[in-house]
C-alpha cells in the first residue's frame, strides 16, 4: 500500500508544472513558427507571473476566510482546466492575429496564460493537500514535480527539437550596371524536421495531466482513510487511558503522569497493526528570524529558477550549439527529481547548510548569466570544454537549488499547514519579481543578443 501511495503522490506531483515546463522545452520548435521569435521566452515569463492572481486569491482566502475554501474541489477544478487548455493548445497554438497593427500569436499566449494560472495555483493547493498524508510522501511529491520538467525534456529530446544544419545558399543579385547579375553565397541555418509534431507533443502533455487527475482521485480516498484511521487511533488511545485510570483507581495506585504520557505517545506513534511508527510528524516551531530566513531562501531560489535564468537560457546555451542547449535543458530537468530523491535519503534541516547550498547554486547561476551577457560570443564557445562547462553549470544550478526547495518545503510542512500555504505564495512572489526584472532587460533594452550558429563569426 505504501508503494502505491508513493506512486500516486509522484504522479500527482508531475501535474504541478508539466504544462509550462513542456512549453519551455518545446520553444526551439515554436519560435520558428510564431511571430515573436526568440523574444517569446521573456513574454512567457511575464505571462506566467500575471497568473499569480490565482495563488493570491487562494492565499487571501486562507488568511481572511480560513476553512471556507474547499481544497479538494479547487484542485479538481484547476487540473480539469489544465487538461482542457493542453488539449486546446494542441490544435490552436499556431493561430495569430493583429494587435495594435503587429502580428501576435494570440491563441498561444492566451492559452499559456490559462495554463500558467493552473500551474501557479498548484503551488498553494497541491502542497497544502499533501499535509493530509505522512511527511515521507511530501518528498515523493517533489520527485514528481521534478519529473514534470524531466519527462517533457525527454520527449523533446526524442522529438529532435531545434536540431539544425548550416546550408550554403546561392543568391542571384542584379548589379547596378546594366542587366548583369552577380551570384553570392550565404550560409543560412536550416532547422531539421522533428520526429513528431508539436501537436503530438501537446497531446502527450494532456495525457500527463489526465494521469495527474487520476492520481489525485485515488489520493483523496487514501488521505480520507488515513485521517479516519488516525481519528480512530486517537479515540482508542483515549479510551484505553481512561480504562487504565479506572482499573488503577479500583485495584491499585494511579500511574504517574509520565506513565500516562508514555502510554498515549506509544499509542499515537504506533501503526494500525500495532508496530511502532518510525516516522514522526512532530511540529517544528521556528522563531520569527528563522522563518524570515527560510522564506527569503524560498523567494530567492524561485526568483532564480522560475524567473531570471529561464529567460536567458537560450542566450546562455545556444552559442555553444543546439546540443548544448538540449543537454542543459534535459539534464537540468533530470537534476531536479534526482535532487528530490537525494533529499529523501539524505535530508538536512540545517539552515546554515541550506544557505550555503543556495549560495553555491547562485554562483552557478551567475556563470550562466555571464555567458548570456556575452552572447553570441561567450568564452570557450569554440571548445568542447565550453560545452561541458555550460551543461555542468546548468545541471548543478538546477540540482542544488532543487534540493533547497525540497528541504525548505519539508521544514515549513513540519511547522504548520498555513506555513506551506505561505510558502506557495512566496514561491510565486519570488518568481514574479525575477520575471519582471528580466522582461525590460530583454525586450526593451535588448541587453542580450541571440546567436545564429551559421552566420555569427566569433574570434577563436
Amino acid at each position: 500500500m505504501a508503494v502505491l501511495v508513493q506512486l500516486l503522490a509522484c504522479m500527482f506531483g508531475t501535474g504541478a508544472w508539466v504544462a509550462i515546463n513542456g512549453l519551455w522545452v518545446e520553444l526551439p520548435l515554436i519560435v520558428n513558427e510564431l511571430p515573436e521569435g526568440w523574444y517569446l521566452p521573456s513574454y512567457l515569463t511575464v505571462i506566467i507571473q500575471m497568473a499569480n492572481v490565482g495563488p493570491l486569491f487562494v492565499t487571501l482566502m486562507h488568511r481572511f476566510q480560513p476553512g471556507k475554501l474547499n481544497e479538494v474541489a479547487a484542485i479538481y477544478t484547476i487540473v480539469v482546466i489544465g487538461i482542457i487548455a493542453c488539449l486546446l493548445l494542441a490544435f490552436l497554438w499556431r493561430y495569430t492575429s493583429l494587435v495594435g497593427g503587429v502580428l501576435h500569436s494570440t491563441a498561444f499566449l492566451s492559452i499559456t496564460l490559462l495554463l500558467s494560472l493552473v500551474d501557479c495555483t498548484s503551488s498553494v493547493t497541491f502542497l497544502p493537500f499533501m499535509t493530509q498524508l505522512p511527511s515521507k510522501y511530501l518528498t515523493t511529491y517533489f520527485v514528481g514535480e521534478g519529473l514534470s520538467g524531466f519527462i517533457p525534456g525527454l520527449l523533446a529530446l526524442a522529438q529532435g527539437v531545434g536540431m539544425h544544419s548550416c546550408v550554403n545558399v546561392s543568391l542571384t543579385v542584379n548589379t547596378t550596371l546594366g542587366n548583369a547579375t552577380d551570384e553570392q553565397h550565404q550560409i543560412l541555418t536550416e532547422y531539421l524536421p522533428a520526429n513528431f509534431s508539436t501537436n503530438v507533443f501537446f497531446l502527450l502533455l494532456t495525457a500527463m495531466m489526465v494521469l495527474c487527475l487520476v492520481a489525485f482521485f485515488f489520493l483523496t480516498r487514501v488521505s480520507g482513510s488515513v485521517g479516519l484511521s488516525r481519528d480512530n487511533l486517537l479515540a482508542g488511545s483515549i479510551s484505553l487511558r481512561s480504562l487504565n485510570n479506572v482499573v488503577h483507581s479500583t485495584n491499585g495506585p494511579k500511574p504517574s503522569d509520565g506513565d500516562e504520557s508514555f502510554s498515549l505517545e506509544r499509542s499515537e506513534n504506533a501503526n494500525l497493526d500495532g508496530r511502532p511508527n518510525t516516522e514522526t510528524d512532530d511540529p517544528a516551531k521556528f522563531s520569527h528570524a528563522h522563518l524570515a530566513f527560510i522564506y527569503f531562501m524560498v523567494a530567492w531560489v524561485n526568483s532564480l529558477t522560475n524567473g531570471v535564468l529561464p529567460s536567458i537560457q537560450t542566450y546562455s546555451c545556444m552559442p555553444y550549439g543546439s546540443m548544448a542547449y538540449h543537454l542543459s535543458a534535459t539534464l537540468g530537468s533530470m537534476a531536479n527529481p534526482l535532487a528530490c530523491i537525494i533529499a529523501m535519503f539524505l535530508p538536512s534541516r540545517s539552515l546554515p547548510l541550506l544557505g550555503a547550498l543556495s549560495l553555491a547554486g547562485t554562483g552557478f547561476g551567475a556563470y550562466n548569466m555571464v555567458t548570456a551577457v556575452l552572447s553570441p560570443c561567450p568564452f570557450l564557445n569554440h571548445s568542447d570544454w565550453g560545452v561541458a562547462l555550460i551543461v555542468l553549470s546548468w545541471v548543478l544550478f538546477s540540482g542544488l537549488l532543487s534540493y533547497v526547495k525540497v528541504m525548505t518545503g519539508v521544514l515549513l510542512r513540519s511547522h504548520s499547514h498555513s506555513a506551506l500555504v505561505w510558502c506557495g505564495a512566496v514561491v510565486q512572489l519570488g518568481s514574479m519579481i525575477g520575471a519582471l526584472v528580466m522582461f525590460p532587460l530583454i525586450n526593451v533594452y535588448s541587453f542580450f543578443q541571440s546567436a545564429d550558429l551559421c552566420s555569427v563569426s566569433c574570434p577563436v
